[in-house]
């Protein structure tokens, strides 16, 4: 083969390497601007659907609102109201200075708008205010909202946020507005509670709570957020209706099988004063 042939063919491989290396180039490129393509895709995406939801929930007036516990209240987060001598009791389980043991807790899971919580109020409110008032028991209230979502509405949350007002303004009128709201409760599928005017008018029979301030409060809404906050512990508290009524940390109302009445409920708190 002569030396110019041979040149010929080594010239040709030359230019055929140079072409699948310009080849492997572009496609390298190609791949790689794919891939930067799809996430930019992804990002807009995700940037798309933040703004929706951000949207959502600025329009419906939850997003950002700052959660804002009533007055006095308690325990983990504040999410707890403590009623009648709650508020001056000690810690559970410890002797005030005169060597009286603390009262026994009572935790109450309640929804303004539950039927079967006014059925517990209408039973069982005159002996917890006497267990209160003398000193042998502590009730502490936790404000659900499962009507609301169960039925719709917002009368639930409206409540819920007036009787927070009224515990800003004073506990003693937190008990007694309570009272009034579930003596005055609508029928289930009536969302009354929904209107504040209602809530206003009602809150009328307690001397004294219908102030600028308890109006504004309740017109604004100011612990909504603390009521969802409440109602979302409670939906992941392992309780699965309302009312759940605790008594030392143990379930004691809602089994058919160990009904509950005034008199078993003053003998348990008593039993538990004495252990």
């Amino acid at each position: 083969m002569s030396q110019r042939n041979r040149e010929g063919k080594r010239g040709a491989r030359e230019r055929l390497r140079e072409q699948r290396e310009r080849e492997r180039s572009r496609a390298k490129r190609k791949r790689t601007l794919g891939v930067l393509g799809a996430v930019v895709a992804v990002l807009a995406g995700a940037v798309g659907v933040g703004m929706v939801a951000s949207r959502t929930e600025d329009d419906s007036g939850k997003s950002g609102s700052s959660v804002v516990p009533p007055r006095g209240a308690v325990g983990k987060a504040r999410l707890v109201i403590p009623s009648g001598m709650a508020e001056k009791a000690g810690k559970a389980g410890q002797a005030d200075k005169a060597g009286k043991p603390a009262p026994v807790t009572l935790a109450v899971y309640e929804d303004f708008r539950c039927p079967g919580c006014k059925q517990f109020e209408d039973v069982f409110r005159k002996t917890v205010h006497e267990l209160q008032d003398e000193g042998r028991m502590k009730v502490e209230y936790h404000l659900v909202t499962i009507i609301d979502g169960n039925l719709g509405g917002t009368g639930s949350v409206r409540a819920a946020n007036a009787a927070a007002c009224a515990q800003d303004q004073d506990a003693g009128k937190f008990r007694a507005y309570h009272d009034v709201l579930y003596r005055h409760q609508p029928a289930e599928t009536r969302d009354s509670y929904a209107k504040n005017a209602r809530l206003i008018k009602l809150a009328d029979q307690v001397p004294g709570l219908v102030t600028p301030a308890f109006r504004k409060c309740v017109e604004e809404g100011r612990h909504d957020a603390w009521v969802r906050k409440s109602n979302d512990v409670f939906a992941h508290s392992g309780y699965a209706s309302t009312p759940t009524v605790l008594l030392g940390g143990k379930s004691v109302y809602g089994d058919p099988d160990k009904p509950l009445s005034p008199n078993k409920l003053k003998r348990m708190v008593l039993a538990a004063a004495r252990d």
